[in-house]
């Protein structure tokens, strides 16, 4: 029972399936015909993993191989055609930084407007705002509403966000390419005090082999929907380059 408690995200003979339609007529059409044609696509296929409390892991694959999918089936964006998903904890997901804005709020009613999208108290946020202010970096302008900001701006303020709500469970996926260069080695520090603390869990989407290393111990490599290899960081990395070539 004990090491069940260990376990914050699990997939048990997950598959995701896809409906492909000729044109997106055809896909608002077979919402009253079902007899409309398509084809079918197994983004995920009777995929299987644990991750325990406080692992960090990468998630290694080609554009297309299932990655994206995976992780949309944990945040909640898109749930599994069959089998089952348990994810225990608080999510923050480093994925669209700008979703869930809202253009004619400032950035600092966003900054609630986020925090209350994932599950914190008006008084919670309270507490990390200006942290989340000062780690953003976009000073007066928090006052604005986000409709003025340059995509950057939007991008950093999502990132402190997501970074400083003390979440148990990160995912991140080439989300570290945010702003300048010292902005960007400010995001892998911030990154990396969240791995070092007790029991937070880190699932690292990228094709950045180098920084995935720096971050995570345990590797996963899929291809065409299916975990191809799941172990050592060193191995999923070699695993992953020999895909390549």
């Amino acid at each position: 029972m004990e090491k069940q408690k260990d376990i914050v995200i699990k997939f048990d003979h997950v598959t995701k399936m896809y409906k492909l339609f000729k044109n997106d007529k055809r896909r608002l059409l077979y919402t009253f015909c079902k007899k409309i044609k398509y084809t079918e696509k197994k983004a995920v296929n009777d995929v299987s993993f644990e991750i325990k409390k406080g692992e960090s892991v990468a998630l290694f694959g080609r554009n297309g191989a299932g990655k994206s999918t995976i992780l949309k089936m944990i945040t909640g964006v898109c749930f599994p055609t069959d089998g089952e998903i348990t994810v225990r904890g608080r999510v923050s997901a480093l994925l669209e930084l700008t979703s869930g804005f809202d253009p004619e709020f400032t950035g600092r009613e966003n900054i609630y407007l986020k925090g209350q999208l994932l599950g914190l108290k008006d008084k919670e946020i309270r507490g990390i705002e200006q942290t989340i202010i000062d780690f953003a970096e976009i000073e007066e302008y928090i006052d604005q509403p986000v409709r003025t900001y340059s995509s950057g701006m939007k991008a950093r303020l999502g990132f402190s966000i997501n970074v400083n709500i003390n979440p148990e469970i990160l995912i991140v996926d080439e989300a570290l390419s945010v702003g300048d260069e010292e902005f960007k080695r400010k995001c892998v520090k911030k990154v990396n005090e969240i791995v070092n603390k007790e029991n937070v869990t880190l699932l690292f989407v990228t094709h950045a082999t180098g920084v995935a290393k720096e971050f995570c111990k345990r590797g996963m490599v899929m291809e065409k929907g299916i975990v191809t290899f799941d172990g050592s960081i060193q191995e999923a990395v070699s695993v992953y380059n020999n895909s390549l070539k």
